[in-house]
């Protein structure tokens, strides 16, 4: 049987007046940054000039995570909350003669996306370069070869530069970049761009460490902004064994599939129903503890949720949850339609209720 939030622990409603203005700016600002797995050290630094002076302690882990603590007043009951700073993207594997780049994907693409796309290149310093996705051209191809999917491997990025200034600009074997869209505002408070997932998650943390720069908390607050998740969750599980908490959340980005074609017995979440939470996914059962917190401290605070349909997908939650002796776990996703492309869709109210969620869940503890 689930019992209420503890009133006597109740630490009372948000003082932190951050609205969607607020929301959609940080947002517009992570997704336009370049943080494909492995290269998320910009990301680091934007979100270290956000919470600077806030926290008690944060520092970069050996993997590249960043890793923050904020004191409560109980040491010993310990919150992990996790969002993952990288994006899928690819990596230059050859350089042709005349200058073009074959390249390999990081993460899981669609490849049905990839030809005659923007891109986006790091060179030197970080500098970004354009280019677009190309293969052999359709005029040349016979009505067979048309009906085949091209296959990476015989794609090509052009940049419009020759091999000698793909050199000067540093572009070289291992150079990474990803597929590039404008952040775009749309109609009812959405918002189109690239690496919301799991950028969103990250946007949710950073609201809930300025919310708590100002509120007391009884539970030390723990924040991995984990890198690689994209490639295997790589840098979970290191991040939650130095941590050590005493339960975590995984904040990220899932699929909204409310779209045309899609039964409703097969969509796993819904824009504009608040938080999704998960009871299980293909990488851990959510565990029941965590998830009657989140639940009744939403019911409290009459916060819109909703609950993801099992078994879709995998999140750092299912590396954490087995670290150390293991780890109580669950994971609150903001809906997102199209993911994994330049061109994600998603509501700013569902963000702005996922913070809500979290700030309930962390001021108002529950017994199970």
């Amino acid at each position: 049987m689930r019992s209420k939030p503890d009133q006597n622990n109740n630490l009372g409603v948000s003082m932190v007046n951050f609205d969607l203005n607020s929301l959609k700016q940080t947002q517009r600002e992570l997704s336009e940054i370049i943080g494909v797995s492995g290269h998320e050290a910009p990301v680091v630094d934007y979100i270290k000039a956000q919470i600077e002076g806030l926290v008690d302690k944060m520092w970069v882990d050996p993997l590249g995570s960043l890793l923050v603590v904020k004191k409560g007043a109980n040491p010993t009951e310990k919150i992990l909350l996790d969002a993952h700073m990288d994006e899928i993207g690819f990596m230059i594997s050859y350089i042709e003669p005349k200058g073009f780049l074959r390249f390999v994907p990081i993460g899981g693409w669609d490849s049905r996306i990839l030809l005659g796309q923007a891109v986006k290149i790091l060179g030197k310093d970080n500098r970004t370069y354009d280019g677009i996705t190309g293969s052999k051209p359709p005029h040349l191809t016979t009505q067979e070869e048309r009906k085949i999917a091209v296959n990476i491997s015989d794609m090509y990025i052009d940049t419009g530069m020759s091999a000698e200034q793909i050199d000067k600009a540093e572009i070289h074997i291992g150079s990474v970049g990803t597929l590039y869209d404008p952040f775009v505002e749309f109609p009812n408070d959405m918002i189109r761009g690239k690496a919301f997932d799991d950028r969103t998650g990250v946007n949710v943390l950073i609201q809930i460490i300025k919310e708590f720069s100002e509120i007391k908390h009884e539970d030390t607050l723990l924040f991995s902004f984990t890198m690689g998740e994209e490639v295997g969750g790589r840098g979970a599980g290191p991040a939650a064994f130095s941590l050590d908490p005493t339960l975590a959340i995984a904040i990220e980005n899932t699929t909204a599939a409310d779209v045309p074609g899609i039964r409703d017995s097969e969509c796993p979440a819904y824009i504009g129903k608040g938080p999704a939470i998960s009871v299980a996914d293909r990488s851990m059962i959510a565990h029941p503890k965590v998830n009657n917190r989140l639940i009744l401290n939403a019911e409290h605070e009459k916060i819109p949720f909703h609950m993801k349909k099992p078994i879709f997908g995998g999140t750092n939650a299912g590396i954490i949850h087995k670290s150390r002796a293991g780890i109580p776990s669950s994971v609150v996703s903001v809906p997102c339609r199209y993911i994994h492309s330049p061109t994600s869709l998603l509501s700013l109210n569902d963000i702005y209720h996922t913070v809500q969620l979290i700030s309930a869940f962390i001021r108002n503890p529950t017994s199970s």
